[in-house]
């Protein structure tokens, strides 16, 4: 007796309906609100910090815009002129805000480039993490063999970002006229948030396209905070210079809705164009690539491996020198660009009032040296951003699965992660130093002053102990709590804000003391002092041991 079976091929099954569908043609969007809600669950901590940090940022400087437009109308006459000081231009937003001299306007001129940039960071990382990262980790592929649409996982992600913009737009809206701060109105305050949302949404649109070239996360992120970064440099050189420059830039586009003066909602529109067009660009790429690999191959490698690649350190080498050279020309540019302001500084600052002027040079030194002071301490925090994103570089390689085979040979635990800290931290300095180079040798050029150079290259020598400790926290995050590696980040954006910051908003200076760069002397402008320096360096050599012991005593996350 026997039976017949059906040998006809099937069309589809329940595990492979959803990829079949959308390959059929079928829907794209299959399970993007049960992503959607995955990835809120998973960042329910992680967005709401990011909404607030850029939230509080932006309302620390109420108190400093008040305090800067006097009732005396020659002292605010004074204060505009200080303002609309190249320089100051650069560093905040274009000159048209102080037509109308409000505390409200000044808000907006000081804040808004700034909280800009938060949005945009928190935008792409957004974006990367729940698209590039996943693939990564294989988090990826193991959601795509269920009922998922081809486009469902890049929709989640945007939708996510869009969502924490969105509410960071009403957050504004809804507490700014609350504040109390004169030149608020309804109508600006919800400008004021609309701004924001829509360069998050640009960048967001702008990471969406960056997951889709590359096949590593590092990769993708960091070229789309380069784009950032150039938005960034484009606007401050267009309100200095050629506003043509300002228009190239999101950033300047939303600065020039000016929120709180004429309210113009039209340079939003070109801002919310780019971001379609991005988004659109990225769901295109998609169809273009398998899940995994990125649009751009990798590059082959040679016949036969460098020696060095036996060694760790050589490996270490290859593995960073991409994102060190990126980072040292970025601040090498970055530096020129601000050096090349020096020798205007002291025409600028002319008319500030004597307390103002007590304030900026209360290190001691001219103005010029009090701004590069302040100048260099921007450097060394982009510096150390370079230095996370190496010291993190090994969490990549062990939740990759390429660590466990390594240290299956006679390589230790403490060699490997050594080498990647010896490059986090060498290389973190080079990348400083290279940032203090260009500042020293444009704001050589522009002030007439040929020992600036060397004045400003050991200005941003001292600043190496703060970078070593901010590794150090990396290391240590990494060695014994993996999973609040990311935690590191705080390091650098805590830096920033109270000491570049601080001084613009009068934040208490214990503040400042909890930063690591805020016990590096302000060279040139104050003297050198080596205790600090020797404190912060046996600090940072703690951190190191601390988390090379945490690493030696736990399990590898092993696939």
């Amino acid at each position: 007796m026997s039976t017949a079976t059906d040998t006809a091929p099937r069309t589809g099954s329940a595990r492979e309906g959803g990829r079949g569908a959308a390959a059929a043609g079928g829907n794209a969007l299959a399970g993007t609100g049960t992503l959607l809600r995955f990835a809120l669950r998973r960042d329910r901590v992680r967005l709401p910090v990011w909404v607030l940090a850029v939230f509080l940022v932006s309302l620390s400087g109420l108190q400093k815009a008040g305090q800067l437009v006097s009732d005396d109308p020659a002292e605010a006459a004074d204060m505009a002129r200080t303002l609309s000081g190249p320089a100051m231009l650069a560093m905040t937003g274009p000159e048209h805000y102080l037509t109308t001299f409000t505390p409200a306007s000044v808000l907006s001129m000081l804040m808004l480039g700034y909280g800009a940039v938060l949005t945009g960071l928190m935008s792409v990382l957004t974006v990367v993490r729940h698209t590039r990262a996943d693939e990564e980790t294989g988090i990826a592929e193991l959601l795509r063999s269920g009922v998922v649409g081809r486009h469902a996982t890049l929709t989640a992600a945007l939708a996510t970002a869009a969502g924490a913009n969105v509410v960071l737009g009403l957050l504004f809206a809804a507490a700014l006229p609350g504040t109390g701060l004169d030149g608020v109105t309804g109508g600006g305050a919800l400008l004021y948030g609309a701004a924001h949302t829509a360069v998050g949404l640009v960048f967001a649109g702008v990471a969406a396209v960056t997951v889709q070239l590359s096949a590593h996360g590092r990769a993708a992120s960091g070229t789309a905070l380069a784009v950032v970064g150039v938005s960034y440099a484009l606007r401050a050189a267009g309100d200095v210079g050629s506003g043509a420059l300002a228009w190239a830039s999101p950033i300047g586009w939303a600065q020039r809705s000016y929120p709180f003066v004429d309210d113009r909602w039209w340079p939003l529109l070109p801002a919310l164009a780019l971001a379609v067009v991005a988004a659109a660009a990225g769901y295109l790429l998609s169809t273009r690539r398998d899940v995994g690999a990125g649009i751009l191959p990798p590059r082959l490698g040679n016949a036969t491996a460098s020696p060095a690649l036996s060694h760790p350190l050589g490996l270490a080498v290859r593995l960073h020198r991409g994102l060190l050279t990126g980072f040292g020309t970025a601040l090498l540019l970055l530096g020129a660009m601000y050096g090349s302001l020096l020798g205007d500084v002291a025409d600028m600052l002319k008319d500030l009032d004597q307390n103002l002027r007590e304030a900026l040079t209360e290190a001691g030194g001219s103005m010029t040296e009090s701004f590069a002071s302040t100048v260099m301490l921007v450097v060394a925090v982009v510096a150390s951003l370079a230095v996370v994103m190496a010291a993190l570089r090994p969490r990549a390689e062990e939740t990759a699965g390429r660590v466990e085979p390594l240290l299956a040979t006679a390589l230790s635990r403490t060699r490997w992660l050594g080498s990647h800290l010896a490059l986090a931290l060498g290389g973190g300095t080079l990348v400083l130093l290279t940032g203090a180079l260009g500042l020293g040798l444009a704001g050589a050029a522009s002030a007439g002053d040929g020992g600036l150079t060397g004045r400003l290259l050991g200005a941003g020598l001292a600043y190496a102990p703060a970078l070593w400790v901010t590794g150090g926290v990396a290391v240590l995050l990494y060695g014994w709590a993996p999973r609040l590696a990311p935690l590191a980040w705080a390091v650098p954006a805590y830096g920033f804000v109270v000491g570049y910051l601080g001084k613009l908003l009068d934040l208490p200076g214990w503040l400042n003391d909890l930063s690591p760069f805020g016990h590096v002397p302000q060279l040139p402008s104050a003297d050198m002092r080596w205790a600090p320096m020797a404190w912060l360096t046996l600090l940072a050599a703690a951190l190191v041991a601390a988390g090379l012991l945490g690493f030696r005593r736990r399990d590898l996350e092993t696939k």
